[in-house]
């Protein structure tokens, strides 16, 4: 069962990479208090998730902190060192924090992980969005079938 609206958010834990190397945030020190758009991705460097998804978050950051988001970031079940080179390689830089997921436990633990043993990927996320209000899901858009409208950077700035 997938996590809904009105829910709060799971707890767990992410890799992030930090300037002194791999680092862990936790979701309480990326959610509480504060207003999130988590966007989940299948794989870096795949050809949506770099050519459109990750890009429409960075290119629509300003508009999105203008409109009261605190945080932005980006989940794939990757390791921390892919996601650190797919964020340079998309300047991500502070505009998306680019979490790493490398187990899938959170996907998991969100119930929105798929089986990608078919394309040869394994366990992964299912790409979504998720405007999280203090810990709590304000707003939830899951893709269906390998499509990409409703987690899009334009899509949450309709939704704030």
């Amino acid at each position: 069962m997938s996590i809904e609206k009105g829910q709060k958010m799971p707890e767990g834990a992410f890799s992030v990479m930090t300037e002194g190397g791999p680092g862990r945030i936790t979701t309480g020190e990326l959610f509480s208090g504060k207003k999130v758009v988590l966007f989940s991705v299948p794989g870096a460097f795949t050809p949506t998730c770099s050519n459109e998804h990750l890009p429409g978050y960075v290119n629509n950051a300003g508009a999105l902190h203008a409109k009261g988001v605190d945080q932005i970031a980006c989940m794939a079940v990757n390791d921390v060192f892919v996601m650190d080179a797919w964020g340079r390689s998309a300047g991500a830089g502070d505009s998306v924090l680019m979490l790493a997921d490398g187990n899938g436990d959170y996907a998991r633990a969100l119930g929105l992980e798929f089986d990608g043993t078919g394309f040869g990927m394994g366990m992964r996320g299912q790409r979504f969005s998720i405007v999280v209000d203090d810990g709590v899901v304000a707003e939830l858009n899951v893709e269906e079938g390998g499509g990409f409208s409703c987690s899009s950077a334009e899509a949450a700035l309709e939704q704030l």
